[in-house]
């Protein structure tokens, strides 16, 4: 178990890591979720012993291990940037974690061959790095972090450089290639689909500080708060300021939507996910508003439309083709039993099964 108490980072005044608590079992999927300059590395480093914390501890199967570096703990890494030994080939790459622990040769090739069977870098075994495409050089950093048999393996967006079809595949094998072995698996990722694709558990992070940190699908359908919420969406979660008076929230032009008997008059702002915006009214529960298009981008099957709400920026995302005229005025329609609440700071009041109770 690895367990994060209290722990910031601070450098030359800056916190790269505010106040992080964490606790993360053996045998688990971890995801850190955040975008560019949230912390994820940062807190890595922490993990992996490659940095100190300014403040807290970090103990791993209840010893405090705060102060060792990371040469002394069983960790594995895999950043973005893949890292090979240039001189060595493929088949010696993958093996020279299991050389310094003085496995024997029959061990070694049967690990070996089995990690590049399963990263289909067989063909590739005799070659040396700068022989390699960035994907299979990638593939290559990877197997080695698997035969490695680390109790903690940290990967810092691995699969960025791969192509679309491989990605796809090592994002399903990867959790069960790593948990097989019984080790902590913390994947750092700025994709929210990427999260839900690994599943397991997400630490969303945003300037240095986890916001919430459960289940993966809990923590997509049920944010704390509204930085949490915009952190799970992508593209960006659609808001937007009203009030809440006799029982209802109201929107500029009129449009009323059903609020919870549970919550005072006053100011909110709701939240919806871009699929929950549609162009055509998706049963009684679609509360029609006006608004103006401006750009729409279309990508094959799917059109992301952006509007414009009362000075509220909103992306719409509907299934095919739409051509609209940019500054065109249109009704679009929010599913109202999806919306999530929160208050005037920010945190979650409301939740969808709540609209629907």
């Amino acid at each position: 178990m690895l367990e994060l108490r209290n722990v910031s980072k601070v450098v030359s005044g800056d916190a790269h890591v505010r106040d992080v608590s964490l606790t993360l079992q053996h045998g688990s999927l971890n995801v850190l979720l955040g975008p560019t300059l949230s912390g994820k590395t940062s807190l890595m480093r922490l993990m992996a012993g490659l940095d100190q914390p300014t403040s807290g501890a970090v103990f791993f199967d209840g010893a405090d291990v705060t102060g060792l570096p990371v040469q002394k703990r069983n960790v594995a890494m895999v950043y973005q940037q893949f890292i090979n030994y240039p001189a060595m080939t493929v088949y010696e790459n993958i093996a020279s974690p299991l050389r310094v622990a003085g496995r024997d040769r029959e061990t070694i090739d049967r690990q070996v061959r089995r990690a590049a069977e399963l990263l289909r870098l067989t063909p590739y075994l005799d070659r040396t790095p700068l022989n390699l495409s960035g994907g299979q050089q990638q593939r290559t950093a990877l197997a080695r972090a698997m035969v490695k048999n680390a109790g903690l393996v940290l990967l810092d967006e691995p699969l960025a450089n791969l192509d679309y079809k491989l990605r796809e595949e090592l994002r399903a094998e990867l959790p069960r290639i790593f948990a097989e072995s019984g080790a902590i698996f913390v994947y750092a990722t700025t994709e929210p689909h990427e999260a839900l694709l690994l599943g397991g558990h997400t630490a969303t992070l945003s300037e240095g500080r986890v916001t919430q940190f459960g289940p993966t699908i809990e923590v997509f359908r049920q944010p704390a708060d509204l930085v949490t919420a915009r952190t799970f969406s992508d593209p960006p979660l659609n808001t937007v300021e009203l009030g809440k008076s006799g029982g209802a929230f109201h929107l500029d032009g009129g449009a009323t939507v059903p609020a919870p008997e549970s919550l005072a008059d006053g100011r909110y702002t709701i939240g919806f996910q871009p699929h929950h915006l549609s162009l055509t009214r998706a049963g009684p529960a679609a509360v029609a508003v006006r608004a103006r298009v401006g750009v729409s981008e279309i990508t094959g099957s799917e059109t992301f439309i952006h509007l414009d709400h009362a000075g509220q920026r909103w992306v719409l995302l509907a299934h095919g083709i739409h051509h609209l005229a940019t500054d065109e005025v249109i009704d679009v329609f929010i599913d109202t039993r999806h919306l999530m609440v929160f208050d005037a700071d920010g945190r979650a009041v409301a939740m969808p099964a709540q609209l629907m109770a």
